[in-house]
C-alpha cells in the first residue's frame, strides 16, 4: 500500500470514528457559541465570537450585490470584480500582496455569487492585525489594474468554453437556471458567459466597485483567539470613516414558477453520455419548513443510499451518481433531480428519476427512512460547526439572510419533530408533480432529440454557442 494511500485510508477511519461519535451526541445539537454584534455609523455591520481553543482568527466578509447587481449587460461583471480584489491593493501590488499573505501562512479568498461577494480567509491570531489591514485594502482600496483585468477576463472566458469542451456536469445547473427563470435575476451565470465576458470593459469593473462597495453593504464576521473589544477597535479604525455605496443594495423580486412540459435541449454532437436536470422552482433561504424539507431532500437524492441513487447507480448501473437539489437564496431557488448516463439509456434513466419523483408524491416516506435519515441529519450537522472558517461562514449565512440563531440551535429538535405527515406535505409542497416539471438536456441531439419530443416541446441550442439562455 502506497503512503498516500495508507494516510487517506487512516484519514477515513479516524472519519468514520468522529461521525459515528457526533451522531452518538446528536440529540444535543449544535449550539452556537455566544457572540457581539455591532452596527458601525456608517452601516456596516461586525459579528464577533471569541474562540481561544486554538490559536486562529477567520473571518468571512459578505458585501450586498453580486450577480443581482450587474447591468442586465454585463453578466460576469461581478466575479471579474470578485477575482481582481485578489490582484493588488492598498500600496501592495498582485505579487506582493500574495507574497504577503503567504508569508505569514494566511489564507484569503474571494467568490462571487447571485446576492454577494464574499471574501473569506483565516490567519494566525498574532497576525490579526495585519489580517485586518489587509482585508481593509482589499475592500476599500482594490487595484483594480487594467493589466490584471484584462488577464482575469482572458482567463474566465477560456475557462467557461473549456468547460462546453470537456466534462459539462458543471455546466447543467447554468443552463437550467437560464432556461427555467429566464429574465429573472437568477437566470445568469454566476461567472458569464462568453459572449457576456467579451462586452465587459475595465471601466465597467471600476464603474461596478463604485456603486457596490461601500460600508453600509458591508456585513463582516471574525472567530477566534481575539479579545472583541480590541478587535471591534481595530476594525472601525480601518473601516468607521468608509462611505456607503453610490447606489442602494438591489432587491429581488420572488421568481414566478416555470411553465412545465417543456424541454431545453443543449445540443453536444460528441458526446457519449446525457447529462439531465428535471425540475421547478422550490423554496427560499427562509423557509419555515426547512428541516422537513432538508429531510425529505436527503433521502430522496441527497445521500448515496437515497432513492435516486440506488435505483439509478446501485440497483441498475445506469449512472455513476443521481441525486436531488435544492438551490436556496433569499428568494426561492430551484428543486431538481440531476444525473448523466449513456446516450442509449438517457430515455431509460430519465423514466427511472420520473417513476421514483411519483412515487415519493404518492407514498411518502415511511417511519423507518424517517428514522434512518434523522440519524443522519442528526449526525451531519455538527460537522458543520467545528472550526473557526465554518462557524465565521455559518454566522455569516445567518446574519445575510436576517435568521434568528434558532435555525441552527433548534435544528436537531426541528429534525426530531419531522412526521410522516409534515414530510408529506412538504413533498406535496416542494416536489413539482411531473406535468410541472421543465427538462433540460446536454447531449447527443440526433440520438435523444426525438425521443426527448414526448416529454414536452423542445427549445434547443448548441453547446458552442457563447452564451446559455437559448
Amino acid at each position: 500500500m502506497s503512503r498516500r494511500l495508507s494516510q487517506h485510508v487512516a484519514a477515513s477511519a479516524l472519519w468514520l470514528v468522529f461521525a459515528a461519535a457526533t451522531a452518538a451526541a446528536a440529540p444535543e445539537g449544535v449550539q452556537l457559541p455566544e457572540y457581539r454584534e455591532f452596527r458601525l455609523d456608517n452601516g456596516a455591520l461586525l459579528v464577533l465570537m471569541e474562540r481561544r481553543d486554538v490559536p486562529l482568527v477567520s473571518f468571512n466578509a459578505s458585501m450586498r450585490g453580486g450577480v443581482i447587481a450587474e447591468p442586465d449587460t454585463l453578466n460576469g461583471v461581478a466575479a471579474l470584480t470578485a477575482e481582481l480584489l485578489e490582484k493588488g491593493s492598498g500600496m501592495r501590488n498582485a505579487r506582493e500582496f500574495a507574497e504577503t499573505v503567504a508569508a505569514v501562512g494566511g489564507v484569503i479568498e474571494v467568490s462571487s455569487g447571485l446576492e454577494s461577494i464574499v471574501v473569506s480567509g483565516e490567519f494566525m491570531s498574532r497576525d490579526a492585525e495585519l489580517m485586518t489591514d489587509l482585508l481593509a485594502d482589499m475592500l476599500r482600496a482594490p487595484a483594480l489594474e487594467n493589466a490584471e483585468f484584462e488577464k482575469v477576463k482572458l482567463r474566465s472566458i477560456q475557462s467557461v468554453s473549456a468547460a462546453r469542451d470537456s466534462d459539462p456536469r458543471g455546466l447543467i445547473s447554468t443552463y437550467a437556471n437560464a432556461f427555467v427563470f429566464g429574465d429573472h435575476h437568477y437566470g445568469r451565470s454566476h461567472n458569464g458567459s462568453e459572449s457576456s465576458l467579451e462586452r465587459i470593459g475595465h471601466e465597467d469593473v471600476l464603474q461596478f466597485y463604485a456603486d457596490n462597495f461601500g460600508a453600509d453593504r458591508l456585513q463582516l464576521t471574525v472567530v477566534g483567539d481575539f479579545d472583541s473589544a480590541a478587535m471591534k477597535a481595530s476594525l472601525e479604525r480601518r473601516l468607521g470613516d468608509w462611505k456607503p455605496a453610490k447606489s442602494a443594495a438591489p432587491r429581488v423580486a420572488a421568481p414566478a414558477a416555470a411553465r412545465g412540459g417543456r424541454v431545453y435541449l443543449v445540443d453536444k454532437p460528441d458526446a457519449t453520455q446525457s447529462y439531465f436536470w428535471i425540475g421547478n422552482i422550490g423554496v427560499s433561504r427562509s423557509d419555515p419548513d426547512t428541516p422537513a424539507i432538508d429531510l425529505v431532500n436527503t433521502l430522496f437524492g441527497g445521500r448515496f443510499t437515497s432513492m435516486l441513487n440506488t435505483a439509478l447507480r446501485v440497483e441498475s448501473g445506469l449512472t455513476y451518481g443521481a441525486g436531488s437539489t435544492l438551490a436556496r437564496h433569499t428568494q426561492p431557488g430551484t428543486v431538481a433531480m440531476v444525473s448523466y448516463t449513456a446516450n442509449e439509456t438517457t430515455i431509460e434513466a430519465i423514466d427511472m428519476a420520473l417513476s421514483l419523483l411519483d412515487k415519493l408524491r404518492a407514498e411518502g416516506i415511511d417511519e423507518t427512512a424517517l428514522r434512518s435519515g434523522k440519524s443522519y441529519r442528526k449526525g451531519l450537522f455538527p460537522l458543520g460547526f467545528e472550526t473557526n472558517s465554518q462557524l465565521a461562514a455559518a454566522l455569516g449565512r445567518l446574519k445575510f439572510y436576517s435568521q434568528p440563531d434558532t435555525v441552527v440551535n433548534d435544528y436537531t429538535r426541528q429534525i426530531d419533530a419531522v412526521s410522516d405527515e409534515s414530510a408529506g406535505a412538504a413533498i406535496a409542497r416542494v416536489y413539482p408533480a411531473r406535468e410541472d416539471l421543465v427538462f433540460v438536456v446536454i447531449g447527443k441531439g440526433e440520438d435523444i432529440r426525438v425521443d426527448l419530443e414526448k416529454y414536452g416541446a423542445i427549445t434547443e441550442t448548441p453547446i458552442s454557442a457563447p452564451r446559455f439562455t437559448p
